[in-house]
């Protein structure tokens, strides 16, 4: 299966940190779409003005979650302000966690995360970079 790279929009853009998880855990673009638009439950990120959403996925006899962190800003183009939502990291959980715990990330993420400087959203060159594949 190849994989693609997703192109930024006029409301999602992704960060290069989002594709590398994405190719790690086998996560299509489509499949992030889909756990933003139906997701199972909502949480604060683990980063500063993040949100995380979960979707349930799997069998009854192996489940698993998917989880997303993003962060809404609003952008302005010519002008005029659009809401632009950004997509930061992507991971699979494995197993069912509790409601209203601490949100199951692999260890290492937010390390990786402030490594990569993505816990700070403030330069629009941040989230513009090549990937370098």
């Amino acid at each position: 299966m190849q994989f693609k790279i997703p192109k930024n929009t006029r409301y999602l853009k992704w960060t290069n940190h989002v594709a590398k998880k994405m190719m790690f855990n086998g996560l299509s673009a489509t499949k992030i779409k889909s756990v933003l638009s139906r997701h199972n439950r909502m949480e604060p990120g683990i980063a500063p003005d993040t949100i995380a959403v979960m979707q349930k996925a799997g069998s009854a006899k192996y489940p698993y979650e998917i989880w997303v962190m993003y962060q809404d800003k609003e952008s302005a183009q010519g002008g005029i302000k659009t809401p632009k939502r950004i997509i930061i990291t992507a991971w699979r959980y494995p197993g069912v966690s509790k409601p209203r715990e601490a949100i199951p990330y692999p260890e290492g993420l937010l390390s990786e995360l402030e490594s990569e400087d993505i816990t700070s959203c403030s330069g629009s060159d941040t989230w513009d970079t090549p990937l370098g594949l």
